[in-house]
């Protein structure tokens, strides 16, 4: 059983197995990654002032400086634009090595800041948005998928330091602490994964739709958040799923393509899981506000050797569409209509249980999670 968790363990953190075969239309997997056309801290930090001229005013940029800086003693960058009452926070690259994520929350940054289409000033009119495009400048400038504590050295998972024992990194207590002062209504979170194939199918999974307290399992429902994320999930898959250069599932780990079963995952300690569970860190949340949050997954990393630059253009803009997506559908209330029973119709292998950070693996209609 040991060997069997630090398998799965292993594949939560660094994504799927990968499948050299599962090669058309998607990244190179023969290890030379070149990541000279992904965006470095620089060349974020100058977009983000490129965007703030353009704008007009619409988009504010700053700093998180009065909260602190990174490990490495980055700057950590945010962004707002909208004037409307509802706050979305769009995170990206959390994790160093999950590069395109950032381009493709800049790209909808930038749209915001540009566009006078009425749908795009709809959304700005009722909403404002957060955007934290870097998460880990330090992680992104080393290219690695953690942060090193700077006293110690000692790596640092970003995502997995949310947690009521108290924070590691910096980072964590800075993000928190803006976090807290914004309070956002609703969330989305950026990453990559490892290479997998869509269930039923011979196709490379080019994107999967994730909640990270999973579904109807140990930990969401008593949330109050189980019915609305799944809607939201549902609601990308239908607007994406016809979309010819991507292959959608849903976010799963430890697949077995051969016994044909998967896991959910329910991780308390990832930032977008504390937020669904109202963390009060340090009583800066006293209230416990909380509130619904998903992720999107897009194939390969920068580190892996899964990144090649033929596929860097599709997987930037199935994030940009998904993410456009998502926060008009949620602004405009589309999303509530969707039936949530839709989320089980997204493909996915047949759920064997929950892989968690507080109890092991927790089966299907078990009660010992909670």
């Amino acid at each position: 059983m040991k060997i069997v968790m630090a398998a799965l363990i292993f594949i939560l953190a660094f994504g799927s197995t990968s499948f050299a075969a599962l090669q058309p239309g998607g990244p190179s997997t023969n290890g030379n990654t070149n990541i000279n056309s992904t965006l470095s801290y620089a060349d974020v930090v100058k977009i983000l002032e490129d965007i703030e001229r353009s704008s007009k005013v619409k988009v504010e940029v700053s700093t998180l400086d009065e909260y602190g800086k990174s490990e490495q003693g980055r700057s950590i960058y945010v962004a707002k634009v909208g004037t409307g009452p509802q706050k979305i926070w769009i995170q990206a690259q959390i994790h160093g090595n999950e590069k395109l994520v950032t381009e493709a929350a800049l790209q909808l940054l930038k749209m915001y800041a540009n566009s006078g289409e009425k749908d795009v000033e709809r959304v700005l009119e009722e909403a404002t948005l957060y955007f934290i495009p870097m998460y880990n400048p330090d992680g992104a400038e080393m290219n690695i998928r953690h942060t090193r504590l700077s006293d110690s050295g000692k790596l640092i998972d970003l995502n997995r330091d949310w947690t009521a024992k108290g924070f590691e990194a910096v980072e964590s207590k800075v993000v928190y602490a803006y976090w807290a002062d914004v309070n956002p209504d609703f969330a989305i979170d950026l990453h990559h994964q490892g290479l997998k194939q869509v269930y039923g199918t011979n196709e490379s999974t080019s994107f999967s739709l994730g909640i990270s307290l999973a579904p109807d399992g140990p930990t969401l429902p008593s949330t109050g958040y189980n019915e609305i994320t799944k809607q939201m999930m549902a609601y990308v898959y239908d607007e994406m799923k016809d979309y010819g250069y991507t292959h959608i599932d849903r976010y799963q780990v430890g697949v077995n393509r051969e016994e044909e079963f998967g896991y959910d995952i329910d991780i308390r300690g990832g930032v977008v899981s504390a937020m669904m569970m109202g963390l009060n860190y340090n009583n800066l949340n006293p209230e416990g506000h909380s509130h619904p949050a998903v992720f999107f997954e897009t194939k390969g990393n920068s580190t892996e050797g899964s990144l090649g630059q033929k596929s860097n253009g599709y997987l930037t803009k199935q994030n940009y569409l998904a993410l456009k997506s998502l926060v008009h559908g949620y602004v405009t209330g589309e999303v509530g209509n969707v039936n949530p029973d839709d989320w089980y119709n997204i493909p996915h292998y047949p759920l064997a249980g929950y892989l968690t950070d507080y109890n092991g693996i927790v089966p299907v209609g078990s009660d010992s999670g909670y």
